[in-house]
């Protein structure tokens, strides 16, 4: 059966606005509750570095296998349906963390329920990024990206910043680190519940969403899938880049967050939960925001190629702010949150590039598979040299560990030079 990349065409821009910012916003919070929020609120409830890093870097795991499933999102029911759905068992799954908190044996139980999210998350982001696949052709995809990665960024405000800074001073007028979380989490729980709502009524119903079982049945599509994909030209260069473009922050991502909070005798900077919601959930995000926009635009001026080593410059240089921070331990809350821009600022810039080339990946037929598949990637890419790197932080010490993050950017560039990139990709077509 043939799909055809664009049924949205004729939708009009307004239609597009009435979807995409509350998609990307929903696809967003539960990852930053899996990836993010557990690894400050398993902090504050005394859980060690080691087993803060071991424990929460395993939840990327369903975001890595998730290609083992994302062709029964292609073939069964509907990309619509399957978001729709999802959202509602998300909301179910936030409550139940919740629930999880007063427990002794909270640690234990509430890693179940993430994992329940996180698979949850993972085929939601599959069902996602399948439809705005589906809804836009070639170039808007592009064009749209600043505009997906805005929303899926307010989200991480929303979490990082937001949830983080009221889960802190709920947590200090109660007197209580869980309660301040429980509140947090019903209030995700009430949240998604009301996208399940929005989305049942507002998401489009294109024609080419359907269910696409080829000849043969279930079983055989899903060999074609796989096989498609590992038959792209240069598949082993597109895999190492999927793999190693973010080798670095990966390691970065989970040790941040706890190094803000740590205690200055322990090395680390000793801000408050409420603090760190704000300089790193909030000012932070806001940069990142700020120069994912940016990259879209001039990517959308004068294509990918000619700003792809500026954007891996961009994901990679500033992470040398961290071991200013970690060496100089500085207590100025002005200065910590724009070094903290600086970072991510560059980063928002450098990801642009890596969400264009798993889209310039995912051509052909099988596009919400193929994606699924850069994406499974990419997360192996976060999660396996995450893993330790809360052991390898206890070992050799924050400014240590940070001066290591610089040399992890290596790999990156290597990447970076090996991929190839058509000069008109990303273009609109008036300027070509």
């Amino acid at each position: 059966m043939t799909t055809h990349p664009v049924n949205a065409a004729e939708a009009a821009p307004r239609s597009v606005w009435w979807w995409i910012p509350t998609l990307y916003f929903g696809q967003g919070l539960p990852y930053v509750a899996v990836m993010t929020l557990s690894v400050v609120m398993y902090k504050n409830l005394g859980v060690s570095n080691t087993d803060i890093a071991l424990y929460t870097s395993w939840l990327y795991l369903p975001f890595v296998i998730k290609p083992l499933w994302s062709p029964l999102v292609d073939m069964l029911r509907t990309k619509r349906w399957w978001i729709v759905t999802l959202e509602l068992v998300i909301g179910a799954a936030f409550a139940m963390v919740a629930m999880t908190l007063p427990l002794s044996d909270f640690f234990r139980w509430s890693l179940a329920v993430f994992w329940l999210l996180a698979f949850s998350a993972a085929t939601h982001d599959i069902a996602s990024d399948g439809f705005y696949m589906l809804g836009l052709d070639q170039h808007r995809q592009a064009a749209y990206v600043g505009i997906r990665s805005t929303f899926f960024r307010l989200s991480m405000i929303t979490g990082q910043g937001g949830l983080v800074y009221l889960a802190g001073k709920f947590g200090e007028w109660s007197g209580d680190a869980a309660r301040g979380w429980i509140i947090v989490f019903f209030a995700l729980s009430v949240l998604f519940t009301t996208l399940f709502v929005w989305h049942g009524l507002m998401l489009p119903r294109p024609a080419n969403d359907r269910g696409n079982v080829e000849e043969g049945g279930i079983g055989p599509t899903f060999v074609r899938v796989f096989a498609a994909f590992l038959q792209k030209r240069e598949i082993w260069t597109i895999l190492a880049f999927l793999l190693l473009y973010r080798f670095a922050e990966s390691q970065l991502v989970k040790i941040a967050p706890v190094f803000l909070l740590d205690k200055v005798d322990k090395g680390g900077l000793g801000l408050s939960t409420a603090s760190v919601g704000v300089v790193y959930g909030t000012v932070g995000v806001i940069a990142l925001t700020v120069g994912g926009l940016l990259s879209s635009w001039f990517v959308a001026r004068h294509g990918m190629k000619r700003w792809l080593w500026p954007m891996a410059l961009a994901i990679n240089v500033p992470n040398a702010v961290y071991v200013y921070l970690a060496m100089a331990q500085p207590d100025n809350i002005w200065l910590i949150g724009t070094l903290v821009a600086i970072e991510q600022f560059g980063y928002g810039f450098g990801f642009t590039g890596y969400v264009l080339f798993m889209i310039m990946t995912a051509t052909g037929k099988h596009q919400t598979a193929h994606y699924a598949l850069c994406t499974g990637f990419m997360a192996l890419g976060m999660m396996l040299p995450g893993m330790p790197s809360g052991w390898l932080q206890t070992q050799i010490g924050y400014s240590n560990f940070f001066i290591w993050v610089c040399i992890a950017t290596l790999p990156s560039f290597l990447v970076t030079a090996l991929i190839r990139v058509d000069p008109s990709f990303g273009v609109k077509k008036a300027d070509r």
